[in-house]
C-alpha cells in the first residue's frame, strides 16, 4: 500500500522535540494561549521574515480573520477567489460576511489568471497559493485591492506578506495532528485586531467583549507540536522538491499525462497531474494499493454553497476543464524512491494497456 501521505516520518525525526514541549506543556498546566502558542508564534514569525504571527483554530478561521482584521468584516464586500482551491477558501469569505467572485486559473500553473473579474464591487482579492506554487501577486498589488493570501498549502513558499493566512492541517508541509491555523502580518494594528478576533474580542483575557469576534485559538497541545516540526520545515520542503523532479522524470514522455509546471518557489505541497481518463486511472491505481487524492474536482462557481455567485457552467472554462482531469500522487517527506519509480511505473502501464 502507497498512501497519498504518511506523517510517521515526521514524528519519528522529531520525537525528542516535542516531547519535551509536551512535558514542559503538563508540567505547567495552562492549555490555551499559554507558553507553547506565544513561543511558536515568535518562531513562526522568525522563519517566515515577517513582524507578526498570530495562531487561530485552522486555516479557515485565518482567512476569515483576516478579512475581519482588515476592516472588511459584514460588509457584503465582494472578495476575488480562484474557482479552482479548497472550498474552504470561499467558506471564510462568507464567514467573514463578504461574498465571494470567482476568477479563472491559468492552464499551466493553475493560479488565479491575470484578467480578473473585478467591478465596483470587489473590496479585496484572496490569491491562493495552490498546491505549494506561489501566486505572482506583483500585478494584483497594482490593483490597489486589499491581498489576503492564502498560504494554507505553501508553507516557505515566497509571500508578499502583508497579510498571509497559513493552515496547519496534518498533511500540509508543517503540519499539526489537528487542526490550527496562523495569519502573518508586518502590521500591529492588524496583528492586534486578530488577537482580539481570535478570542471573543477580548484583551488579554479581561472578559469584557469590545467587538464582535469568534473563539478560534490554536491549541496548546498542537503547539508543542508545530514547534518541534518548524525547524524541519525547509529541509522537507526541499525533499518534497526532491522528490517531484523524480516524478517529472519518471513521467517524461508519458503523452496522457501532463504534470502541473512547477513555479521558481514551490514548495510541492502536492505532485499534480492532469491525465486523460483520470477516474479510470484513480481506480486502476487503487486496485493495485496506490491512493490518490482530486485536489479538485468541482470548481467553486458550481459547487451549491456558492451559487450566488450566479457564474454558470462554462463561465471559467480553464478551472472546469482542470477539475476534469487533476490528480494528486502520492508524496511526503520520506516516500521512497522506490515508491515514486512504482506509481509512475504503474501509471505508463494503464495508458500502455489502453
Amino acid at each position: 500500500m502507497i498512501p497519498m501521505v504518511d506523517l510517521r516520518p515526521v514524528l519519528d525525526a522529531t520525537e525528542p522535540a516535542w516531547r519535551a514541549n509536551l512535558a514542559r506543556l503538563f508540567d505547567r498546566m495552562h492549555f490555551i494561549l499559554g507558553e507553547q502558542v506565544a513561543a511558536f508564534e515568535a518562531e513562526l514569525a522568525v522563519a517566515f521574515d515577517t513582524k507578526y504571527a498570530v495562531a487561530v483554530g485552522s486555516g479557515t478561521a485565518a482567512i476569515e480573520l483576516a478579512l475581519r482584521a482588515i476592516g472588511l468584516g459584514e460588509s457584503g464586500a465582494e472578495v476575488i477567489v480562484p474557482a479552482l482551491t479548497s472550498p474552504f477558501t470561499a467558506q471564510a469569505v462568507l464567514a467573514a460576511g463578504c461574498r465571494p467572485r470567482f476568477a479563472d486559473v491559468d492552464e499551466e500553473h493553475l493560479l488565479l489568471a491575470p484578467d480578473l473579474p473585478i467591478t465596483r464591487r470587489t473590496r479585496a482579492i484572496v490569491p491562493v497559493h495552490l498546491y505549494g506554487q506561489p501566486c505572482t501577486v506583483a500585478a494584483l498589488l497594482r490593483l490597489g485591492l486589499p491581498l489576503v493570501e492564502d498560504a494554507c498549502q505553501a508553507h516557505g513558499a515566497p509571500v508578499a506578506g502583508r497579510v498571509t493566512a497559513y493552515s496547519f492541517y496534518p498533511t500540509k508541509n508543517l503540519p499539526c495532528l489537528g487542526d490550527g491555523g496562523a495569519v502573518t502580518t508586518d502590521s500591529a494594528p492588524i496583528a492586534a485586531r486578530l488577537r482580539s478576533l481570535r478570542d471573543g474580542g477580548r484583551r488579554h483575557n479581561d472578559q469584557i467583549a469590545r467587538e464582535r469576534a469568534v473563539n478560534s485559538r490554536l491549541d496548546e497541545i498542537q503547539a508543542c507540536y508545530l514547534r518541534a516540526f518548524l525547524p524541519k520545515l525547509a529541509d522537507w520542503n526541499a525533499e518534497r522538491i526532491r522528490l517531484a523532479q523524480l516524478y517529472d522524470d519518471a513521467l517524461a514522455g508519458c503523452g496522457p499525462v501532463r504534470p502541473v509546471v512547477h513555479r521558481a518557489g514551490s514548495v510541492c505541497h502536492l505532485y499534480v497531474i492532469r491525465a486523460r481518463r483520470r477516474d479510470r486511472l484513480r481506480r486502476f491505481l487503487a486496485d493495485r494499493g496506490i491512493l490518490t487524492g482530486v485536489h479538485y474536482p468541482v470548481p467553486l462557481h458550481l459547487q451549491p454553497a456558492f451559487r450566488d455567485s450566479r457564474q454558470p457552467k462554462g463561465s471559467l472554462p480553464a478551472a472546469e476543464r482542470a477539475c476534469r482531469e487533476i490528480l494528486s500522487l502520492p508524496l511526503w517527506p520520506g516516500i521512497s524512491e522506490s515508491a515514486v519509480d512504482e506509481v509512475a511505473s504503474r501509471i505508463r502501464g494503464f495508458y500502455k494497456s489502453g
